[in-house]
């Protein structure tokens, strides 16, 4: 990180965190924000459900809800990007406040509850993409929907046009019995009616399932059942967790969603045991907790195909999507391997009891 971006950054947390979340967003459209490239070489590149990949390092959704950065995210480095939760119709979400800094834990809480600008506003921009990029969106349902499940298919309906992947994202635990619909029936039922809906676009869209952390030992089977017969395309473990278990800062009991560095652990372990249910059938995507390249390895020898993260960039800043993608190259050679494709689950063992 530059001593200009350190700066920034500082400025950044004498702000409220989600106006200084704006400000970033801001600041990306300005240009005011490290722009590398793409970063790649013979040992990143690699590919998922049929998707290109110029390295295996991801932005998380949940940073540029309304796709308003995509040109810009493009060029910082990641592999690719995934922008909302986008729902039919506009949100405002839940009051505010609802986003905290847990700095002493290097973490954060939302309960944002899907505050959105709609699909219609959504789609227009990612009409527009960077072409040469791989840009995703997570799918969501307005809070007073009468039929959340279809709402999914017709954001996905509405946006798919300009995508490659689309994440169906049942985990979030900030709208009240969403997670309700990742018992066995009704997730089958929901990826269904996505599928479906899939079908009947003009190109083929990658289909994601993004999986709470916080799921039992039947619950986690389940989710692997499903995701073998669904016909989605990968599995993205995980979400936030309602966990707090050992938290330092003043606000850790704050109602929502955790995220950042103490999900590390348990997410990665829910994604090894995944990994092992699935064996190879549906390729993983692993998220929680991760802030450099040696967490980026670990959830790939874990199970993962392709990894992202999001809540590092609020004390890191948006330079390490470069640093994990070149870091993890080395880390790679250091091991032997000419791609990271080679690496997948390759000490999966150390994540099991």
């Amino acid at each position: 990180m530059s001593l200009s971006e350190k700066l920034a950054l500082a400025a950044l947390h004498r702000f409220d965190p989600e106006f200084a979340h704006s400000l970033s967003i801001k600041a990306l459209g300005a240009g005011l924000t490290p722009q590398p490239g793409p970063v790649t070489s013979d040992r990143l590149r690699t590919s998922i459900a049929g998707i290109d990949l110029p390295n295996p390092v991801g932005l998380a959704a949940g940073f540029d809800k309304n796709a308003q950065a995509l040109a810009p995210l493009a060029k910082a480095g990641f592999g690719f990007i995934e922008v909302g939760a986008a729902t039919p119709r506009a949100q405002s979400g839940n009051p505010k406040p609802r986003l905290f800094r847990l700095t002493e834990d290097r973490a954060a809480i939302n309960r944002f509850g899907f505050n959105n600008e709609g699909m219609d506003a959504v789609a227009t921009r990612l009409a527009q993409r960077p072409k040469d990029a791989v840009i995703g969106l997570n799918l969501g349902a307005n809070k007073d929907s009468d039929d959340r499940a279809d709402d999914f298919a017709r954001v996905l309906t509405h946006c798919g046009a300009h995508l490659d992947f689309a994440t169906v994202n049942v985990s979030s635990p900030n709208t009240e019995k969403l997670r309700d619909l990742q018992g066995k029936d009704a997730l089958s039922a929901l990826l269904s009616g996505v599928i479906e809906a899939r079908e009947k676009l003009d190109q083929r869209v990658a289909v994601f399932l993004k999986i709470a952390p916080d799921l039992d030992e039947q619950g986690i089977r389940d989710v692997a059942d499903v995701a073998r017969s669904s016909g989605i395309d990968a599995v993205i473990a995980t979400n936030t967790t309602l966990d707090r278990t050992g938290l330092k800062s003043a606000d850790k009991d704050q109602a929502g969603g955790l995220s950042g560095a103490p999900l590390f652990a348990h997410s990665t372990r829910v994604l090894a045991q995944l990994s092992v249910l699935l064996d190879d059938q549906v390729p993983l995507i692993g998220v929680g907790g991760i802030s450099s390249a040696q967490d980026a390895y670990a959830k790939i020898c874990a199970g993962a195909s392709a990894v992202q993260f999001y809540t590092a960039l609020v004390y890191h800043g948006l330079s390490l999507a470069s640093e994990i993608a070149t870091g993890l190259d080395k880390l790679l050679a250091q091991d032997g391997f000419t791609n990271v494709a080679e690496a997948v689950g390759s000490k999966r063992s150390d994540w099991l009891d």
